[in-house]
């Protein structure tokens, strides 16, 4: 018994030192581990807001026919370059042409009344003058030819009138521009309710894009000018981005903006020209503008200094060589490798630039100053 009694306080003595040994290794991995830091500056940057866009021809004309009636002929196809007065169709219009023949005949009548009332005239004057008939009898006449050339003259306004709505049973096109979708064949009856075709004169086109209020705000900010006209002078190109990632090659200007606010969505529209002497762009296509801002004095720091938690961007901080997780906001830069912070950094504050996936809050931290 007495042995089994020291074998077992050799094994607790030897079990003590053992856990002495565990803990002092432990105190070892946990020593404070050396970081890459740095001192966050300021400095300039550019940045770039990117907006979806809509393209629309600098004139995209729906083409409606003014007349009732049969579409006849369709002279061109869809796509077609067209020119301005070229005709696109022609309309069949019975109406229209039966008021042509009828303002016809009733100008033939009221010429042969005015021929009648101006031979009455002429046959008693010269008997007035002799005084074998009253003068009154004459400006009886003579007024009867005055009534029977305003007739004349109201109908040939009906039958002016009348070729005027004929000519337009041949449908022109307003401007130079291309033929949109031709949704009606020969035959098919139409009125001024149908869209025929649309010509979209793209020479030059349009992107439409939107901002809210505080955006709109810090647009106007940053140019110069005491008017809205004076800063848009000194706005920015865009540069065009289209659906298949094609950037454009040149750039555009933005030229209006909206002077009133949409009470549905609260933002601002605006209005962007690119030259299409090449035909590339079209309208009804859709696509991206990329609007850059110049910005001086705004801290910047490297995007591999900071990382993700849910929504939010983190950077560690030192502070009493320790790192601090802090959330900041910023914006990426077009190099895609520094982020300037809007806010929850400010210069003059050391940060952990590399390997914060390896940190935690709070943790030891050395580094060379």
């Amino acid at each position: 018994m007495k042995s089994f009694y020291v074998s077992g306080v050799a094994l607790m003595l030897l079990a003590a030192v053992s856990c002495g040994k565990q803990k002092t290794g432990g105190a070892e991995n946990h020593a404070p581990a050396k970081y890459p830091t740095a001192i966050v500056s300021t400095g300039s940057a550019e940045l770039v807001t990117v907006y979806p866009v809509t393209l629309r021809g600098k004139e995209d004309i729906e083409i409606r026919p003014r007349i009732d009636g049969f579409i006849e002929d369709i002279y061109i196809d869809e796509g077609s370059a067209v020119k301005r007065g070229q005709t696109l169709f022609r309309i069949n219009s019975p109406q229209a042409e039966q008021a042509v023949t009828a303002g016809k005949a009733a100008v033939t009548v009221a010429e042969s009344q005015v021929a009648t009332a101006k031979l009455n005239v002429d046959r008693i004057s010269p008997l007035v003058e002799k005084g074998i008939l009253s003068p009154v009898q004459l400006e009886t006449y003579q007024n009867a030819l005055s009534s029977a050339e305003a007739l004349r003259a109201q109908a040939l306004a009906q039958l002016k009138n009348a070729e005027a709505t004929m000519s337009w049973a041949s449908v022109t096109s307003p401007v130079d521009g291309y033929v949109g979708a031709v949704p009606y064949r020969k035959g098919s009856l139409v009125n001024s309710q149908n869209v025929l075709t649309t010509v979209a004169n793209t020479s030059s086109v349009f992107a439409y894009f939107s901002l809210n209020e505080k955006a709109l705000a810090e647009f106007l900010g940053r140019l110069e000018g005491g008017t809205q006209a004076e800063k848009l002078k000194h706005a920015p190109g865009g540069t065009l981005s289209l659906a298949d990632g094609t950037v454009y090659p040149v750039k555009g200007k933005i030229e209006t903006i909206t002077g009133v606010v949409n009470i549905s969505t609260g933002s601002v529209g605006f209005r962007a020209e690119f030259p299409n002497s090449e035909g590339v762009l079209r309208s009804g296509m859709s696509g991206k503008i990329a609007i850059p801002a110049a910005y001086d004095s705004v801290v910047l720091i490297p995007q591999k200094s900071t990382f993700a938690q849910q929504d939010k961007i983190l950077v560690y901080t030192v502070e009493n060589s320790a790192a601090k997780q802090r959330i900041i906001t910023v914006s990426p830069t077009p190099d895609g490798t520094t982020y300037v912070v809007h806010s929850g950094l400010a210069a003059g504050e050391r940060i952990v630039t590399d390997g914060v996936a390896t940190l935690v809050d709070g943790a030891k931290i050395t580094f060379d100053n």
